[in-house]
């Protein structure tokens, strides 16, 4: 029963699961078995448990490197596709991805399957926590399918949902410090889930009454920065009309001390939660048959904003007599890392060939052995475009323009040095962080100025 299963959790003789195995789930099950868990991370991708049998740290990984051989030293971290099977119980951290909802295909599918697949191992005592971003209702479904089974949510199982908060590179905001909104089916699953989340983020667990607030709190706090994002790209477009320099815009209000949040200007929101998760309240206002226009317009703005800068810069190339030859340089959607899912980089490219450019494209952090899964996160069939993998003068011979899409510490003194020796006709800076310097002969063109 549950009550046995919170006695065990206070002496961590309770065993985990997380199934997921990427950005969420594995950092998770590093810092459960460092802090004394039994942990075993489950992933249905075979070939990533095979590398992670192998010790095998991708890049984006290797900063938890130290951890996670320790855990692999001392056994308290094992790897498996499929969950283990124990006369005890034991708790199952939810980690799978969720697709945007669309006419062939739920957004629960991969947590539905991963809860049916726990339950394959379950006994009586057994916890679920799901840390995925879900739509609204998603727990409820989980509930039904659970007790399905036989069992009984609040007795003899527990249910809970504290969906993730990771923001990867952000040095003072971590996994260990950043509070966390969760649901619980009952005082002893919240007693479990605190257990738990106490080698975690030091179980800063804001409990909320029912799962439905929880899902929504999720797909909110990412909404209210897709709209911001949108608002300031707007913004910028209006900026390039007025002729005015929309950073300039943006510091000047941020100095009103109340009543005001700075974003800045890029070439749209990336990633797997801004252009997702308000997408799961469009679909929950739709089935009720409302319309929530301010995400709508949202995502529009946020889709029209590589298109916008193709045709920008486009624009300027013509003016200049320039041919259609650039390199759109920084594909990931977050600077100083390799993570290049639903990235606006690539949607720059795909704008770029459509207009008939000749595209190369460079990123430190883009490996040419993951091509075909960067293509698959930005539903794209094939590459158009080719991979430089440095930026020096033979890779500007013929070009017209570097786009630059994402800064990473790593190319910026080479852009500056571009930019100051005028290896290029033009620069045009997305993110408007590059320093007008009236001595070189190269465009410098930001999106907003």
């Amino acid at each position: 029963m549950l009550s046995e299963t919170l006695s065990d959790s206070q002496n961590k003789k309770t065993m985990i699961e997380v199934l997921g195995l990427g950005y969420i789930g594995l950092p998770l099950a590093i810092r459960l078995a460092a802090t004394g868990w039994k942990v075993t991370g489950m992933d249905i991708n075979q070939d990533r448990v095979r590398r992670l049998e192998r010790n095998n740290l991708m890049e984006s990984e290797l900063h938890l490197k130290k951890e996670f051989l320790e855990c692999r030293n001392n056994k308290s971290l094992s790897f498996s596709t499929e969950p283990q099977k124990s006369t005890n119980s034991k708790i199952g951290i939810i980690c799978v991805p969720t697709p945007i909802p669309k006419s062939d295909v739920k957004s629960d599918v991969f947590v539905r399957a991963a809860v049916e697949k726990f339950l394959d191992t379950s006994n009586e005592g057994c916890v679920i926590i799901i840390e995925s971003s879900i739509e609204v209702g998603t727990t409820d479904e989980m509930k039904k399918i659970i007790e399905s089974k036989g069992f009984v949510i609040g007795e003899n199982f527990g249910l809970a949902f504290c969906p993730e908060r990771i923001d990867p590179q952000n040095k003072k905001w971590r996994l260990e410090n950043i509070p966390r909104v969760i649901y619980c089916s009952d005082d002893t699953t919240f007693e479990i889930t605190q257990n738990v989340y106490s080698n975690v983020n030091n179980s800063n667990l804001i409990r909320v009454e029912s799962a439905r607030v929880a899902e929504v709190v999720k797909s909110f706090e990412n909404t209210f920065r897709l709209v911001n994002i949108s608002l300031v790209n707007e913004l910028a477009m209006l900026c390039d009309k007025l002729g005015i320099n929309v950073t300039d815009v943006i510091d000047a209000a941020a100095t009103k001390p109340f009543g005001f949040v700075p974003f800045y200007t890029g070439a749209g929101a990336g990633g797997h939660c801004i252009p997702k998760d308000p997408r799961f309240l469009l679909e929950s206002s739709k089935k009720l048959g409302l319309e929530f226009k301010t995400i709508e317009k949202a995502l529009e703005i946020n889709s029209f904003m590589p298109r916008y800068i193709a045709q920008s810069v486009d624009k300027i190339l013509t003016e200049q007599n320039l041919k259609k030859s650039l390199i759109v340089c920084g594909l990931s959607y977050k600077p100083n890392m390799e993570d290049m899912r639903d990235s606006p980089g690539f949607k720059i490219v795909n704008e770029f060939s459509k207009l008939a450019y000749d595209v190369a494209v460079y990123d430190p952090f883009f490996k040419n052995e993951l091509l075909d899964k960067y293509l698959y996160e930005n539903n794209l069939e094939k590459a158009d475009f080719h991979v430089l993998t440095d930026l020096d003068n033979s890779a500007l011979d013929n070009i017209s323009c570097i786009c630059v899409v994402q800064h990473h510490t790593q190319t910026q003194l080479r852009l500056d040095e571009i930019y100051k020796k005028s290896l290029v006709p033009v620069l045009y800076d997305c993110q408007s962080k590059m320093i007008k310097d009236p001595k070189s002969k190269t465009i410098l063109k930001s999106l907003g100025s």
